[in-house]
């Protein structure tokens, strides 16, 4: 094989996991078999991932969560969503395989550890200009709480075949996140 980046040889073995699970369980994949799908020998996945679930991550974290940063930080907040969700559609065979996978390093989890990462990187600006009414409200509570809620509605659409549009399951992130939970129910506020 030529000599290729590590972001291309990333890219290789990312393309290769998404390829095999559109036919098999991620969990029941095997390093050789991405290997030998991506054209790279087994020593050249572990110079770049220790296991698949890191390469998970990585594909989490560079697909979804790294397109949204530079609109967030342009205070475009719902097209930087909107990128992701339309990542996890275009992507949706091997998303609705990750959701499959449970426990430790489970897509949940990296999800969910990804999208409070985003948060408290944006927090740790905000928050430097506001305090919270308590103390124990400490930036990374807040960046949990949003980001389990978050993870939880995204799995939940992937699992019912992402049958809700992309626009209107963003604007339902941005309305139930801007809102009380009374106002959402139709109380008072």
């Amino acid at each position: 094989m030529e000599s290729k980046s590590r972001n291309e040889i990333d890219r290789l073995l990312a393309d290769s996991l998404k390829q095999l699970s559109e036919t098999r369980p991620i969990d029941k994949i095997t390093i050789k078999e991405i290997t030998d799908r991506a054209g790279v020998i087994r020593p050249t996945f572990y110079n770049h991932f220790q296991d698949k679930y890191e390469l998970l991550e990585w594909i989490v974290r560079t697909e979804l969560i790294e397109p949204m940063v530079p609109l967030i930080n342009s205070g475009m907040l719902r097209e930087g969503v909107l990128i992701a969700m339309k990542a996890i559609r275009a992507d949706s065979s091997f998303y609705r395989q990750a959701v499959r996978l449970e426990g430790q390093n489970s897509f949940k989890e990296v999800l969910c550890d990804s999208i409070r990462d985003l948060i408290l990187r944006y927090l740790s600006t905000y928050l430097k200009r506001q305090k919270t009414p308590y103390e124990w409200i400490t930036p990374e509570r807040i960046a949990s709480f949003y980001a389990g809620s978050m993870t939880y509605i995204v799995i939940d659409w992937i699992m019912d075949g992402m049958k809700i549009p992309e626009n209107e399951l963003v604007d339902t992130f941005i309305y139930l996140f801007t809102h009380s939970v009374l106002e959402v129910v139709g109380g008072k506020k």
